[in-house]
């Protein structure tokens, strides 16, 4: 008989797999969708028929579509993303490149928010309706409501342009290597990444906490005599990630469209920046390869987000939550 979390685990799976299933369907209906058709969306409005007709036929794009979509589910299989016919190099290639470098920005951006914003959710629940609550609620609700592309031109301002403390523009040269040996081109852009999902957390936390203060268990722990920060940092705290845990998974589209700015502003080499200089070119094949790389990206980030929480909170798995 199988254990409850390797039945949580399987089903999990398998609704990940329908929806990637799905996300490919919606992509390859995208790339039919293109103006004047795959082939003109492609190569462009200059290209000429006999040109057209040839690439329809090199691709494959002159069979029925069911044929075509297994062609194309085929070359996914393969980790083929297919080409970008303005920069003359693979998609994959392309991916490979920058990817690592996105992630290191949304990962020490995250990272960091969440070192700050649960310690900040917990101090301001256990804190309630004192004025340093009211203080760091306007400034969460001040964070999130800023645009991205406004923070970031302000701390760009402040820092760089009034203080001479922080360059405000990465080398597009730079490699992973050397964006981890010069720390102060990271700075800027991942503040300005993590300072809305602090505000976010924090929030999360802050709401979480003040649900499990006043549940029974707190109240038990307490009367046996527990110190208020065994109860807090034990009791509480581990019952109040689990909506944080899960918000972590669901939040890299955010932080993804976050990223295009940031990256363009800052001009770091990443992900976004290829995204945003594939959509000024056109370049379709790019701009489709990039948006399936983010839906299995939240795909992935869903599933983990489900694991975590089920791991931290047996309920999950049993299902009785």
């Amino acid at each position: 008989m199988r254990s409850p979390f390797g039945w949580f685990l399987l089903k999990r799976l398998a609704q990940a797999v329908v929806v990637v299933f799905f996300v490919t369907l919606i992509v390859f209906g995208l790339l039919h969708a293109l103006p004047g058709g795959v082939a003109r969306g492609i190569l462009g409005a200059q290209a000429s028929n006999a040109e057209i007709a040839s690439f329809n036929r090199a691709q494959g794009f002159d069979k029925p579509l069911p044929v075509q979509y297994w062609m194309y589910l085929s070359r996914l299989l393969h980790a083929n993303l297919g080409t970008s016919y303005k920069l003359n190099q693979s998609v994959g290639s392309l991916i490979a490149s920058r990817l690592p470098r996105t992630l290191v920005l949304t990962g020490v951006s995250t990272a960091v928010a969440f070192v700050v914003a649960v310690p900040l959710g917990v101090w301001q629940a256990i804190r309630r309706r004192r004025l340093a609550d009211y203080v760091i609620t306007t400034g969460a609700f001040v964070g999130y409501a800023t645009p991205v592309y406004f923070l970031a031109l302000l701390l760009v301002i402040v820092f760089n342009a009034d203080l001479h403390l922080l360059p405000s523009q990465v080398p597009g040269t730079y490699n992973l290597g050397q964006l981890l040996a010069h720390p102060s081109v990271l700075v800027l852009p991942v503040v300005t990444l993590a300072v809305p999902t602090i505000a976010v957390f924090s929030r999360y936390t802050r709401s979480a906490v003040l649900d499990n203060l006043s549940e029974d268990y707190t109240r038990t722990a307490r009367a046996k005599g527990a110190p208020e920060r065994r109860v807090v940092g034990i009791h509480v705290l581990r019952n109040s990630l689990t909506p944080v845990i899960a918000m972590l998974g669901y939040y890299v589209p955010v932080m993804f469209s976050g990223a295009i700015v940031v990256e363009e502003i800052f001009n770091f080499p990443g992900m976004g920046l290829l995204f945003w200089n594939a959509a000024q070119t056109s370049d379709y094949p790019v701009l489709l390869g990039v948006i399936l790389l983010i839906a299995l990206a939240t795909v992935t980030g869903s599933l983990l987000a489900d694991i975590a929480q089920a791991v931290a909170d047996p309920r999950v798995r049993s299902g009785l939550k």
